[in-house]
């Protein structure tokens, strides 16, 4: 697929219904391969990952779904998904985006049990067949996370080019023990996320609602300028 960075720029999304239909192993190690040229401050590489598909994949989908009747009981992230201080524009943009997911969904602030069934959609990937899960030694800092965030965009960009779509989900952190049971990530690693990877269903709504950006004016000032 020809396509420009600017193009994969404006067209990735956090794509939340995937179609049946594989994702060949030799195109995930192409992409895998490049993104290995991701920034990387001291040229650390911090990043780790382990790509699931079939029956690997489906066990931990199964002994997820134990604990999800269980509801918040069964959380035990490794790190805070959000600051518990969030206020302001950030958790108005947390929120808002949530409200207009649900929107597309026609699900009501008031349909709660609709909601936590949408939500656990997110631990079957979303019927992507291909879910990676990104994890990195205990002693990496900050910056060591940045890099692992420019590796995960570098990824979702070269998807794009591919013609596959990818929801990055962190949402995956509230089950770290039972990932661990089912899947081998060193006992020094924390782990981070889960990224969902296949091709996009474009009737879904819930690929289809508008995703609202804030100005870069409330996140960019310029100085010495003309």
């Amino acid at each position: 697929m020809n396509m420009t960075v600017s193009e994969a720029v404006q067209s990735r999304r956090s794509v939340r219904a995937f179609l049946d239909k594989p994702v060949e192993r030799e195109t995930l190690a192409r992409i895998l391969e490049k993104a290995q040229r991701s920034p990387s401050g001291g040229n650390t590489q911090p990043w780790h990952g382990i790509v699931l598909t079939g029956e690997p994949m489906q066990k931990l989908f199964a002994r997820v779904a134990q604990d999800l009747p269980k509801g918040r009981e069964a959380f035990a992230p490794e790190y805070h998904v959000y600051p518990p201080e969030l206020d302001g524009a950030y958790e108005l943009r947390r929120r808002g985006v949530g409200e207009d997911m649900y929107g597309a969904l026609e699900i009501s602030r008031e349909e709660k049990g609709k909601r936590l069934m949408w939500f656990a959609n997110n631990f079957r990937a979303f019927g992507a067949p291909v879910l990676m899960l990104v994890h990195t030694p205990n002693y990496m800092g900050p910056p060591q996370w940045s890099d692992i965030g420019m590796w995960l965009q570098t990824i979702g960009l070269l998807c794009r080019e591919e013609g596959l779509d990818t929801c990055f989900q962190e949402a995956w952190a509230v089950y770290s023990p039972q990932i661990r049971e089912m899947v081998d990530i060193p006992d020094d690693h924390i782990f981070f996320c889960g990224v969902a990877i296949g091709h996009r269903d474009p009737d879904a709504p819930v690929n289809n609602f508008s995703v609202a950006r804030a100005p870069i004016e409330e996140s960019v000032r310029w100085e010495g300028w003309q």
